[in-house]
């Protein structure tokens, strides 16, 4: 059964996969506190006036979608990554790269707040 909302997103995911996916969405929080977090897609996403980021667990790996003009200012500390156009994988069995992950997600947030940046994936 397809999930509807974030908690059924979360109850869906394979235990051995919550811990790293709920830290993700820890980090995702505390950067962006004042968002919305809603299912789209089939994938959680923070929202204000627009979406800021999505997230989602695969069999592999997690996938962090802050969009791709958010990702180009990083492309340097991304290099030990697999990014995709608008997202990065991050392996379950290493260590999430949390202060990475918060510069782009402030990055975006800015990016939306100052720029307007639109939601594009």
């Amino acid at each position: 059964m397809k999930p509807t909302t974030v908690e059924e997103y979360f109850e869906q995911v394979k235990e051995e996969k919550l811990e790293k996916l709920n830290e993700l969405r820890f980090i995702l929080k505390n950067v962006a506190p004042n968002a919305i977090e809603i299912l789209k897609w089939g994938k959680p996403v923070f929202k204000s006036e627009t979406i800021l980021f999505a997230y989602s667990a695969h069999k592999l790996h997690l996938t962090f979608i802050p969009t791709g003009p958010s990702l180009k200012p990083f492309q340097k500390e991304l290099e030990p990554y697999k990014v995709n156009k608008d997202s990065i994988q991050f392996l379950y069995n290493e260590p999430l790269p949390v202060e990475l992950i918060q510069k782009i997600a402030k990055y975006r947030i800015n990016d939306v707040e100052v720029n307007l940046a639109k939601w594009k994936y």
